[in-house]
């Protein structure tokens, strides 16, 4: 087995002496963490930009916290609207009030809602039924909870797939994989070392970018940690195994480089990295749910913000499992060596 321990070695040094993987694989997922957590922190309502084409609409607008209100006649309001100064123009009318909005911009629809509560109260409206707010800032609710497994998922397939194709074509292409035939060493250790390697790997790239993720936002881990652990275990091998069937034939760095934004880019967009993959049509859901990023994704976020146990992410585990064995099989099969 001395070849196989003397392969692995190669591989984890040869992805430790490269300043673009290093970066890649730790730094730019917690760049990333760094930006969506920023972005979308908890803060304030925002305060929504509104018009009024009277004086009297425009003081009762501005009696909401929630609104910051400006006087516009007509013309001025209908290019403050389409330049997105505003979101909303209340317009005084002899029937009564018009608001001019777009429904498909949900801060408009909030403006909408807030303009007409402020105006009717103005107009002495009362409520009917005495209500109060009772404010939950949760853990687990945020963006940057529902964001890291995203990343985390993501990471893991980008950097398998790629530290795997690449590595396999650049020694088709330089000869090296014919020369590595004509040794001593069994063909499946040299493919097995890439598995090893990526396993070491692992466990830094997941310690490191999870650790910074609860240091720094304090993202939940409601469910067993060698649960979590084994999940990203059995995705990292999902996409090694894809990785490898991508490798298999391709000839140069151009073909696997295409083969590979072609298998990934669907995942990026469909399996819910950055939003829920349920926002997409109902027609697609059973493609979306079986693909392997989708499962990772929707088992990693129910351990780390639900606390599901193992036996409950059986169907994502299933889907993973059957794209682990599949590519894998078939690669072995298909794998040129020349």
């Amino acid at each position: 087995m001395s070849s196989l321990i003397q392969l692995t070695l190669v591989r984890f040094k040869l992805v430790l002496r490269e300043p673009e993987a290093i970066f890649w694989i730790f730094i730019f997922p917690i760049l990333l963490a760094v930006g969506l957590g920023i972005a979308f922190r908890n803060r304030p309502a925002d305060v929504l930009p509104v018009g009024a084409t009277t004086a009297q609409l425009t003081q009762a607008l501005a009696s909401d916290h929630g609104l910051k209100a400006a006087e516009l006649d007509e013309a001025a309001g209908a290019h403050a609207l389409a330049t997105g100064d505003i979101l909303l123009l209340a317009e005084q009318g002899p029937n009564g009030v018009t608001y001019r909005y777009d429904d498909t911009n949900p801060d408009a629809r909030n403006a909408r809602l807030l303009a007409d509560r402020a105006i009717q109260a103005a107009a002495g409206r009362r409520d009917a039924v005495t209500a109060r707010n009772e404010l939950v800032h949760e853990t687990g609710s945020r963006y940057i909870d529902f964001v890291v497994p995203g990343l985390l998922g993501m990471n893991l397939m980008g950097s398998a797939m790629w530290g795997l194709g690449f590595a396999i074509v650049e020694g088709r292409q330089k000869k090296l994989l014919k020369r590595m035939v004509a040794s001593p060493m069994p063909k499946w250790q040299y493919l097995a070392a890439f598995l090893l390697s990526r396993l070491a790997m692992l466990v830094i790239e997941v310690v490191v970018f999870l650790g910074f993720a609860r240091l720094a936002f304090g993202v939940p881990f409601r469910g067993p940690l060698w649960q979590l652990a084994f999940l990203c275990i059995l995705t990292s091998l999902v996409f090694s195994a894809i990785g490898l069937l991508v490798a298999s034939r391709a000839r140069t760095m151009e073909a696997v480089s295409g083969l590979m934004n072609l298998v990934m880019l669907p995942m990026w967009i469909l399996s819910g990295v950055f939003f829920s993959a349920s926002r997409f049509p109902n027609v697609i859901q059973p493609f979306v749910k079986a693909l392997p990023l989708t499962a990772a994704i929707d088992a990693i976020r129910g351990n780390m913000l639900q606390g599901t146990e193992l036996h409950q992410l059986l169907g994502q585990v299933a889907i993973l499992a059957a794209w682990f064995c599949v590519p894998f099989a078939v690669s072995l099969r298909i794998f040129r060596w020349r």
